[in-house]
């Protein structure tokens, strides 16, 4: 993905039992906004965007497990947004209810994403354009969302390390090959992970055991 003049505006606020990291994504030329990963504290995200001033469009998910979709009904309530998925992770979404359970956490129905994305799409938010790639392996829909010079990766990469692949279809093979094609970015690409601190696709090539032949996802 070709990184235009235009620059997203990124905030990020961390939430949640397990600190998960929510993105709003703006272009400040438009306001137009989408939110990535809602994943609680639904109320203290929904007046975020408010006080961003932006024109939230929707709310896009790297992948549903439970700690990045618990705030999907407060988001959609307040300014009645699609919520895009890829089709591979409906069945995790669906899980996440009892998943919560076995973590003793509450749950709030979320309501069921609408809008499917797939590898090669282009999501668009006024000047800006986002590529999606599928990237399995820590989930079977997981995707990375990238363009002019950010990557959204969910738990695929995290800040010297990647993503968990003992969870229900979860793959190690997959997010082998899904990390070797993330790695693929351009150096200086700002990698905005699931939790964590951000990076870059550089540093990590660099410093990431996974991802400099150093170590190997375990199974894969």
């Amino acid at each position: 993905m070709s990184t235009a003049a235009a620059s997203p505006a990124v905030t990020v606020h961390t939430v949640g039992a397990f600190q998960e990291n929510c993105y709003l994504v703006a272009d400040p030329g438009s306001g137009a906004a989408a939110l990535i990963d809602p994943g609680a504290e639904g109320p203290r995200l929904v007046a975020a965007v408010r006080a961003a001033g932006v024109r939230l469009e929707a709310i896009w998910l790297t992948h549903a497990h439970l700690d990045h979709v618990g705030a999907i009904a407060d988001v959609v309530r307040a300014f009645d947004v699609p919520v895009h998925i890829h089709p591979l992770d409906l069945a995790t979404f669906d899980l996440a209810p009892r998943a919560a359970a076995m973590y003793g956490l509450p749950w709030t129905p979320q309501p069921r994403p609408t809008h499917r994305f797939e590898e090669g799409d282009t999501l668009s938010l006024g000047a800006l354009r986002f590529a999606v790639m599928h990237a399995p392996g820590h989930a079977p829909g997981h995707v990375v969302l990238h363009g002019h010079g950010a990557a959204f990766v969910g738990d695929c990469l995290f800040y010297g390390s990647v993503g968990r692949v003992d969870l229900p279809g979860s793959d190690p093979k997959e997010l082998t090959r899904s990390l070797e094609r993330i790695a693929e970015l351009p150096p200086e690409t700002v990698a905005y992970p699931g939790h964590g601190p951000t990076t870059t696709i550089g540093r990590e090539r660099l410093h990431n055991s996974f991802l400099n032949g150093g170590a190997r996802v375990l199974g894969g």
